[in-house]
């Protein structure tokens, strides 16, 4: 198995991680397909400050010239979004040619999984997963995130999956594939954008220390695959229920319309929400994956103590 010849771990990530230190992963495609430059740049380094801030480390992931790459540098971050969408969207699927090749990679939830477990990392924190889209009865449209999170021993913190989905499939998928799924100080699945589904998790944990311990359960007895944390967004940034699912369906009839499907369609959806709402989804997304992090941080810490 020659996979540090695909691996590159920053100096300061290895040495917190054999030191026992809290680290925190992060992904890229938020960096190179989730808003523009500059502003993906100056979110991308607000994330690991505030992790910082919180007492962890932070290991931004991507695929840099053929390399599994856990802790970017400044300087490769800015790289990411300048280059923005002409970097790939690297899941599962496409990691074996990106590296073969040499090619760069923006990390999707999957890939960032995959990073971060070969690395060591244990602790992983996002804006949303993906998940079952709306209408995969039929499209079998079913995000790689799903099928990672059964096979790859990383908890991942999140505000739920991505609204646009079918949340309530996308739980019973999870369900299935045995991935608990707990709610940060709720019971009930948080919709991304908003703070209510109308579907709960699996359990309620009230403090970092709940979540790691749990995790830590999960893995000294051997259970394969992660764990979802999903904190909500802070309601101060919540959007209104009826008001962002208006916008989803509008952007999902245009989506249909012009054919668009496949990874491309999150992109679209993402893109046409923030145009409808004028930009205040895009606030919204920032917000709570600054949320996320802190939250990520201090379950990290929890978990370096145990």
């Amino acid at each position: 198995m020659n996979l540090q010849n695909y691996l590159s771990v920053s100096d300061e990530v290895r040495a917190a991680l054999a030191e026992g230190k809290p680290v925190v992963a992060l992904e890229s495609t938020i960096i190179s397909h989730g808003m523009p430059y500059p502003q993906n740049v100056e979110t991308a380094l607000k994330v690991e400050e505030i992790v910082r801030e919180h007492g962890a480390v932070p290991a931004t992931i991507a695929i840099m010239q053929g390399k599994m790459t856990v802790g970017c540098s400044k300087e490769q971050i800015e790289y990411l979004g300048k280059k923005g969408l002409s970097v790939p969207k690297a899941s599962r699927r496409d990691l074996p040619v990106l590296l073969a090749r040499g090619r760069d990679g923006a990390t999707t939830v999957a890939t960032t999984m995959i990073a971060a477990a070969a690395a060591g990392v244990k602790v992983f924190a996002t804006g949303g997963i993906g998940g079952v889209h709306r209408g995969a009865e039929t499209t079998m449209d079913i995000s790689a995130d799903l099928e990672e999170l059964a096979e790859t021993p990383v908890l991942v913190i999140c505000a739920g999956c991505k609204s646009i989905l079918d949340i309530g499939l996308t739980l019973e998928y999870l369900e299935t594939k045995g991935v608990p799924v707990l709610g940060y100080q709720t019971k009930e699945m948080p919709a991304f954008y908003t703070t209510h589904s109308g579907f709960e998790v699996d359990y309620r944990m009230e403090s970092p220390e709940d979540v790691a311990a749990a995790f830590r359960a999960k893995l000294d007895c051997g259970l394969k695959g992660g764990m979802i944390l999903a904190n909500p967004i802070p309601q101060e940034y919540a959007m209104d229920l009826d008001y962002i699912n208006g916008n989803i369906e509008a952007a999902l009839r245009e989506c249909e319309e012009k054919g668009i499907k496949g990874k491309e369609i999150t992109p679209f959806l993402l893109d046409r929400i923030k145009q409808l709402t004028g930009g205040e989804s895009l606030e919204a997304n920032i917000r709570l994956v600054f949320n996320n992090v802190a939250v990520g941080a201090e379950v990290a810490k929890a978990l370096s103590k145990q």
